[in-house]
């Protein structure tokens, strides 16, 4: 398992779009099976979504490869003002990852994300860092179009 300190973190580029839907599908199904249940993954529309961010110069995507370099195991979208995106493969979660790379954000100027109301592990951690809800919710765009709640960050003191 690679740990957050020797993790070595890198810019993606339009050839990991396939690599960063498969990773955020295994995150997904298995940290939000409670929330979307038995529906089909949004395979199609995922990978669009990355094929458009990977070509918008101002969002940063930044990924782990595994050992293998064959697969993804982490991923941070951030462009400036907003944590798009974070997500750890299973087999690598605890390992301090997600909190790796919601730093790299926050250090880039990310002082706002959403979250689902029922991703109770994302939100423990956003947290545990000081961010907070900031009372705004929107509809999730994938059915069964759950609540996600905008987190800010703590005021500098």
């Amino acid at each position: 398992m690679i740990e957050a300190g020797s993790a070595a973190w890198r810019r993606a580029t339009s050839d990991d779009a396939v690599a960063l839907r498969d990773l955020e599908r295994a995150a997904s199904l298995v940290g939000l099976a409670h929330v979307f249940g038995e529906l089909p993954y949004p395979e199609d529309d995922v990978l669009a979504r990355w094929v458009l961010l990977l070509d918008d110069p101002s969002v940063v995507v930044e990924v782990v490869d595994d050992d293998g370099g064959d697969e993804l195991v982490a991923l941070a979208a951030h462009d400036g003002e907003t944590l798009r995106h974070l997500a750890v493969r299973p087999d690598h979660w605890s390992a301090g990852l997600g909190r790796e790379g919601f730093r790299r954000a926050e250090a880039a100027g990310a002082r706002r994300l959403w979250v689902l109301e029922h991703n109770d592990r994302a939100r423990r951690m956003y947290e545990s860092l000081g961010w907070r809800p900031s009372g705004t919710t929107q509809e999730c765009p994938w059915p069964p179009y759950p609540t996600e709640l905008e987190y800010a960050a703590a005021p500098s003191p």
